[in-house]
């Protein structure tokens, strides 16, 4: 089997765990998605829950990628932070899906542990850019920068929550607005 059925297997999978979760990781349908044999998938993942950390962890190193072009490309840490929630929104633009890692999150207790791993690395990987974002912009303490930090992953995480619940990507523009007029998101 081919480089490129691998990479059409984690791509399926990506989408459905976006879609549905990791319960949404379903090897029959992404076979038929991907025009292979159910089979097939084992000769790359021997379980479920291999192709779940896969996905997972891919998805998080392509995201720690997209955030260190944010900041290479921002003229300063204010653009950068203003341009941070467009990878959440990006999946909203794409089907009305989740993050994965945010959706994995909510299903947490119920992952195996190496899908946990990797889960909880996307939460450390933002936290982490957020915080020497921040660190750029003020003369506080790294701990304070990691709360803040945290915080506003948090808010714009359950920004994409709640406009996929409305199927409606403008409303997660407007609360990203608003949490950049609050200071939640500080731009300047």
């Amino acid at each position: 089997m081919s480089v490129n059925a691998r990479e059409a297997i984690l791509a399926e999978a990506r989408h459905a765990a976006q879609k549905h979760g990791y319960n949404g990781i379903n090897f029959r349908s992404i076979a038929s998605a991907v025009g292979i044999k159910n089979a097939s998938i084992y000769y790359h993942f021997d379980s479920k829950a291999s192709l779940g950390a896969a996905v997972a962890h891919r998805y998080w190193q392509d995201t720690a990628q997209h955030l260190e072009t944010i900041r290479s490309t921002s003229a300063s840490a204010g653009e950068a932070l203003k341009r941070y929630p467009a990878i959440f929104r990006q999946s909203l633009e794409d089907d009305n899906r989740l993050c994965l890692s945010s959706f994995m999150a909510a299903e947490y207790e119920d992952l195996p542990q190496d899908v946990k791993v990797e889960v909880q690395a996307f939460v450390d990987a933002n936290v982490a850019w957020l915080s020497q974002v921040l660190s750029e912009k003020g003369t506080g303490s790294s701990e304070d920068y990691k709360k803040q930090a945290l915080a506003i992953y948090t808010a714009v995480a359950g920004a994409q929550l709640i406009a996929r619940i409305h199927k409606n990507t403008e409303l997660f523009d407007e609360l990203m607005v608003t949490y950049q007029q609050t200071g939640l998101i500080p731009i300047i």
